[in-house]
């Protein structure tokens, strides 16, 4: 018996069945999404059913998301996902040039690539205006002290945990990174080298630390410069990480100021006329017993938790005479606070508000 033509036989039948699998969830999840009935679930988008509720990775969701999205508008692609020629890796960079009137022709150039190599399909079907071009500088500590040129590279360097800044290709590097502060040993050195393509702009280091990779101008260094010597007596040494942490700081402050949120409020308070005043004081108190979260409950049983576009909601609509006491309100995101009022008021005047379709109306 020959064990390896029937383990080979047994993996291509698994293979199939698997294929047939995937095809059949993306079938239909396109219909569960044609339908909105990812709303009925309590969220507000696809890719928040698929995240939340069916527990995939963010990756994972977006792949299966633009799959089914794809599907119910070209057929081919889910022939293509069932015969194996289409990966399903590569149907984000499909997503990007795919069209009703060239769908049957750039749809097998697609076949059996790699995300990778459909990239670059995708940028020979529709190349990048202006394509930046760039170089790292990146303060990177050596294990011998430096003697004459700097020849360490990104490849065989060791770097510390260090502020990447990436500039453009016609640019200098600023006029701080001769002079940036190095520790006696090991000694440090700038070195400027082209990066490889990386998946993210944030690399972890540990579970504490992380590498940003980003691409600024040299008004923003210059900027970034001119708030470090304005800090030099405040913030002796800084860096420019501690720069850039306490202008996070004040826009944070900012931001808890304007909606009443600071543990130091105003002592004079002036009473508003405006019928959708919120006082500071129920602000701070909503959103401290909140946690600063969503606090819409998914039929799930867990609770949104979201910290993006948040907004207080009235339980009894304003429409409707509900105060606006600390009793009345809660937090919502922008997605669960609409949802709230298609709930209550109607799709029809919530859309006039919103500016968009109810998800599931034709």
């Amino acid at each position: 018996m020959d064990i390896a033509l029937e383990f080979t036989n047994r993996l291509r039948s698994l293979l199939r069945a698997e294929r047939q699998a995937m095809a059949e969830f993306l079938v239909a999840l396109a219909e569960f999404d044609r339908r909105g009935l990812w709303r009925e679930r309590g969220h507000t988008s696809l890719f928040s059913f698929l995240h939340r509720e069916l527990n995939l990775s963010a990756g994972s969701a977006q792949l299966r998301k633009t799959a089914a999205e794809l599907i119910q508008r070209y057929p081919g692609v889910e022939r293509a996902l069932r015969e194996g020629k289409l990966c399903l890796s590569s149907v984000c960079e499909l997503a990007k040039v795919v069209t009703a009137e060239n769908c049957a022709e750039i749809l097998p150039r697609f076949f059996g690539l790699s995300s990778r190599d459909a990239a670059a399909v995708a940028a020979s079907i529709r190349p990048v205006e202006n394509p930046p071009r760039r170089e790292v500088v990146v303060p990177v500590r050596l294990a011998v002290p430096a003697t004459g040129p700097v020849t360490a590279s990104l490849d065989t360097a060791a770097p510390a945990p260090a502020r990447v800044v990436v500039l453009h290709a016609h640019e200098t590097p600023p006029a701080s990174a001769a002079t940036e502060p190095a520790a006696p040993t090991p000694q440090a050195a700038w070195v400027v080298a082209v990066p490889a393509a990386r998946p993210s702009s944030v690399d972890w280091l540990d579970g504490d630390q992380a590498r940003m990779h980003l691409t600024v101008s040299k008004a923003f260094l210059k900027k970034l410069d001119a708030a470090r010597d304005a800090l030099s007596h405040a913030m002796p040494g800084a860096s420019r990480e501690d720069v850039l942490e306490a202008a996070l700081e004040e826009l944070l402050a900012q931001r808890a100021r304007r909606k009443g949120l600071t543990a130091r409020p105003q002592k004079t308070v002036r009473p508003s006329t405006r019928p959708d005043h919120i006082p500071a004081h129920v602000r701070r108190e909503v959103w401290e017993r909140d946690g600063g979260r969503c606090t819409f409950l998914l039929p799930s049983g867990e609770l949104c938790g979201s910290t993006h576009q948040l907004e207080l909601d009235h339980i009894v609509p304003r429409a409707q005479g509900g105060p606006s006491t600390a009793d009345n309100l809660r937090i919502r995101c922008r997605g669960h606070n609409l949802e709230e009022a298609r709930r209550v008021l109607g799709d029809a005047l919530v859309d006039a508000y919103a500016g968009r379709p109810h998800a599931g109306s034709p």
